[in-house]
């Protein structure tokens, strides 16, 4: 596999207060959070609706109002799962450090430590390993592939997610047009391909991908794609969590400084969302652009990863 080189720069952290949240979607019993019960629906939403919402800059009372609950009660269930405060979550989402990192040309390790992580060796990487098929098994569109598939909830909404032995091979998110519309276009990827579904199994899956930097486990991939895309997939694997990387920088970084355009074809072809760190790719001016699953949802990602890689800087 090529080495990838290229500088991401990261994403500004002091420019936000918090945001309001969407009460009709927020709204549940507090006490299943306190016992530590599963609370997918509340975080997704929560996340979401920031990413949506964070030029606004309304109070943390506001907030919680908004959530039916208590400014201290509030406070505590998203620092504790999403890692930090929402005040801080929300400084995530502001480009104005990205954007002046871009224009200063700076270093990963001087971004990584602008950000205030310890450093840039958390590469994403170090999380999955990847194996990609040949162009010949790429050409059979999954002919004599047994592909097992399910759905699961994750921080940033229900997914979908499809494995064989080698690997995970596609993940997606459900949006407006539902559950069989998220399969279907994942699935449509290989339209030769056996399916056979297993929702407890997709969970388990969606348990170790979308963990906590502190519980996390070694997953695998299996990179379905032609020879350029897996090379920018690959690329994408280098760039450290909590940080952005623009499509120029990819293309320079697999030795094609000229095809930024092609590049961004390719990141946005990638059907393994979030393992394959394409929500991490910006325009050069530093503007968050439109995502496959949906653009709250990737300020969502970028802010959540963000939280992660300073929480795991903290630890370190």
């Amino acid at each position: 596999m090529e080495s990838a080189s290229f500088e991401p720069y990261a994403v500004g952290h002091d420019a936000m207060e918090t945001s309001a949240m969407n009460p009709g979607a927020l709204r549940q019993v507090e006490t299943a959070a306190e016992a530590g019960g599963p609370y997918h629906a509340r975080i997704d939403a929560a996340l979401q609706w920031l990413a949506r919402k964070w030029r606004q800059q309304p109070e943390l009372a506001e907030a919680a109002r908004a959530a039916g609950m208590s400014e201290y009660h509030f406070q505590r269930v998203f620092t504790r799962w999403v890692g930090v405060s929402p005040k801080k979550f929300l400084g995530y989402l502001t480009l104005d450090s990205a954007k002046s990192c871009l224009e200063r040309g700076e270093s990963v390790l001087d971004a990584a430590y602008e950000s205030g992580l310890s450093g840039p060796s958390r590469l994403h990487d170090l999380f999955v390993s990847h194996e990609a098929v040949t162009p010949g098994e790429y050409k059979t569109r999954g002919a004599g592939m047994d592909i097992a598939w399910g759905f699961a909830p994750s921080p940033f909404g229900d997914c979908a997610i499809l494995w064989t032995k080698r690997g995970i091979c596609a993940l997606g998110f459900v949006g407006d047009g539902g559950r069989d519309a998220a399969h279907a276009d994942l699935a449509d990827r290989f339209p030769a391909a056996k399916f056979t579904k297993d929702n407890e199994a997709a969970r388990r899956l969606a348990e170790d991908a979308f963990a906590p930097v502190d519980r996390r486990r070694k997953l695998g991939l299996m990179l379905y794609g032609s020879p350029f895309q897996i090379k920018v997939w690959e690329a994408l694997l280098k760039v450290p969590e909590g940080m952005l990387v623009s499509y120029d920088a990819l293309a320079a970084a697999i030795g094609k400084p000229g095809a930024a355009r092609a590049v961004g074809s390719a990141v946005g072809a990638n059907p393994v969302s979030f393992l394959i760190p394409c929500h991490r790719a910006i325009r050069k001016t530093g503007v968050i652009s439109d995502y496959h699953w949906g653009r709250a949802r990737k300020f969502a990602i970028i802010g959540w990863e963000r939280a992660q890689a300073e929480r795991a800087g903290r630890a370190a």
